[in-house]
C-alpha cells in the first residue's frame, strides 16, 4: 500500500531536480539573511523588525502581505488558479539567552524585557533558519506557478515561545480573514540531526505543557521551638516526594506524562522555621484525558499531606494552574505520509527519518485545534555536522540542546534542506498544473 501512495503521491525527478537548483541558487543570499537575523534577535512579542523583514521578503517573492495580524504576526497568500490551501507557517521571536556559541555573526544583543530588566538575545531555539527557510520556500514556490494550482498561505508567528502567538493570530481572523487552509505544514531545528536530513513522528509529536504553582502555607517562628511551628518546608518535602507517584503508579504504562518540581523556594535563615514555600511544576502529557488526572491528583495529594501535617483549615495550601499553557501537537498520520513522500522525492527517501515524539511544546498545534479541524504535520530539520552527530552517538554524550547558549546550526546544508523538503512538500500537496 505504501508503494501504491508514493507512486500516486510523489513529485517527478525532473521537478525535484528544479526545486533542487532553485533552492541552491537561492542559497547565497538566504544564508546572508540567516545571520542578519541571527545577529538582530527580538523577543516575543516585540519582534518589530524581524516581521517587517519577513515580510518585505514576502512580498518581493510576490505574496499579498497583511502586516500586524495578532500582533507582529504576517500574513502572505499567493493565489495560483483553483486548487488546495495550503498553509505554511515560521516563528519569529528568539530568547533570553546569552550566545556562547563564538560565530563571527553571534548575536550581541542586550534588551530590556517586560519585566525591565537587561537581558541578552539569541535565536537559540533555530527560528532564523526556520524564517530563512521559509523565504527560501516563498521564493522558490513564487518561481515554480506554471508548476502547481491552488493557494499558499504564509504564516510569520509571533511569541511561540510564550506559546501566545498562534492563539493571537487565530484570534484576530487568521481562519476567516484569510483563505482558510486544508492543510498546514511547519518545520522546526533538531540539535541532534545531521543536516541534509528530516525527521517526522506521525501522531503526537508535542506535548500538552501546565505550569502548576504551589503555595505551601505554615505557622511560623523560632527553629529551636518546632513544636509550636507548623513548618511548611517539611509539608513541601512531603509534598514533592508524593507527587514522585502520579505517573508511577496512577497513570497507566505507556502512557506518557511528567510531573517534574523545577523550583522550591521558602525560608531566609537556619533558626528561622518560615511561614510560606513556593513550588514550581511543569506537567507533560498527550492526552486530555491524562492531562487532567495530573491536575486533579496534584491537588488531592497536596490537601492530603496538609491535613495529614495537622496544618490549619485557613493554612491549607493553594494550587494555582497559569493559564499560559500549550496544547499537544499531533501530526496527522496521512498528512505525514504525503510530506515523506514529497520531501524524500526532494532530498533523497534514505534522508527522511522517522523520530519518537518529544515532551517539548510548540504553540503550531493551536492550528488544528480549531473547529476547522486542519489536518497537521511539523517535522524535525537537522542542523549538526553529520560526524559531530556519529560522534555523540558512539560517545554516549549530547550535542548541546535547542535553548542552549552553544546552539549552533550549519547554516549552509540545513537551510537548503529545508528549502528543498517545504517547497517539495507544499507543492506536492497542492498538486500539479
Amino acid at each position: 500500500m505504501k508503494s501504491i501512495l508514493a507512486a500516486l503521491f510523489a513529485i517527478s525527478p525532473i521537478f525535484a531536480a528544479d526545486v533542487a537548483s532553485l533552492a541552491k541558487a537561492e542559497l547565497p543570499s538566504l544564508v546572508t539573511l540567516y545571520k542578519e537575523l541571527h545577529g538582530n534577535p527580538e523577543l516575543s512579542l516585540h519582534e518589530v523588525e524581524t516581521s517587517a523583514r519577513v515580510a518585505k521578503e514576502l512580498r518581493e517573492a510576490g505574496f499579498e502581505v497583511t502586516e500586524k495580524v495578532g500582533g507582529h504576526g504576517i500574513v502572505g497568500v499567493l493565489k495560483n488558479g483553483d486548487g488546495p490551501v495550503i498553509l505554511v507557517r515560521t516563528d519569529l521571536d528568539a530568547l533570553s539567552v546569552k550566545e556562547l556559541t563564538g560565530a563571527s555573526y553571534a548575536s550581541t544583543k542586550v534588551v530590556k524585557d517586560d519585566l525591565g530588566r537587561e537581558v541578552n538575545v539569541m535565536h537559540a531555539c533555530g527560528h532564523d533558519i526556520h524564517m530563512s527557510s521559509f523565504v527560501g520556500t516563498a521564493r522558490v514556490l513564487s518561481r515554480t506557478r506554471d508548476q502547481w494550482k491552488g493557494t499558499v498561505v504564509m504564516i510569520g508567528q509571533p511569541a511561540e515561545e510564550r506559546v501566545l502567538g498562534a492563539r493571537f493570530m487565530l484570534r484576530d481572523g487568521l481562519f476567516t480573514k484569510f483563505p482558510k487552509p486544508d492543510k498546514a505544514v511547519a518545520l522546526h531545528c533538531s540539535s541532534d540531526m545531521a543536516h541534509g536530513q528530516i525527521g517526522i513522528v506521525e501522531g503526537f509529536a508535542l506535548a500538552n505543557v501546565d505550569s502548576v504553582e504551589i503555595v505551601v502555607k505554615g505557622v511560623g517562628g523560632h527553629g529551636s521551638m518546632p513544636h509550636l511551628c507548623r513548618d511548611p518546608i517539611v509539608l513541601a518535602s512531603h509534598i514533592v516526594l508524593a507527587l514522585q507517584t502520579i505517573v508511577s503508579r496512577e497513570v497507566r504504562p505507556g502512557d506518557p506524562a511528567v510531573v517534574t518540581v523545577g523550583s522550591i523556594h521558602g525560608g531566609t535563615k537556619s533558626n528561622i522555621i518560615s511561614d510560606e514555600v513556593r513550588l514550581q511544576l511543569t506537567l507533560r502529557s498527550y492526552r486530555k484525558e491524562t492531562r487532567q488526572h495530573l491536575i486533579d491528583s496534584i491537588k488531592r495529594i497536596v490537601k492530603a499531606q496538609a491535613e495529614s501535617a495537622s496544618m490549619p483549615a485557613d493554612k491549607m495550601p493553594e494550587v494555582i494552574v497559569s493559564d499560559d499553557s500549550a496544547n499537544a501537537l499531533y501530526n496527522q498520520p496521512s498528512l505525514c505520509a504525503e510530506v515523506r513522500t514529497h520531501a524524500g522525492a526532494a532530498i533523497g527517501e534514505g534522508n527522511v527519518l522517522t523520530r519518537e515524539p518529544v515532551m517539548g511544546a510548540e504553540d503550531f498545534s493551536e492550528y488544528g485545534l480549531t473547529k476547522e479541524n486542519v489536518p497537521l504535520c511539523m517535522f524535525w530539520l537537522g542542523t549538526q555536522p553529520p560526524e559531530a552527530v556519529e560522534e555523540a552517538k558512539a560517545k554516549g554524550t549530547t550535542l548541546p540542546s535547542l535553548h542552549s547558549p552553544l546552539f549552533k546550526p550549519v547554516p549552509e546544508p540545513t537551510i537548503e534542506t529545508g528549502v528543498k523538503a517545504m517547497a517539495s512538500a507544499v507543492i506536492g500537496l497542492l498538486g500539479r498544473r
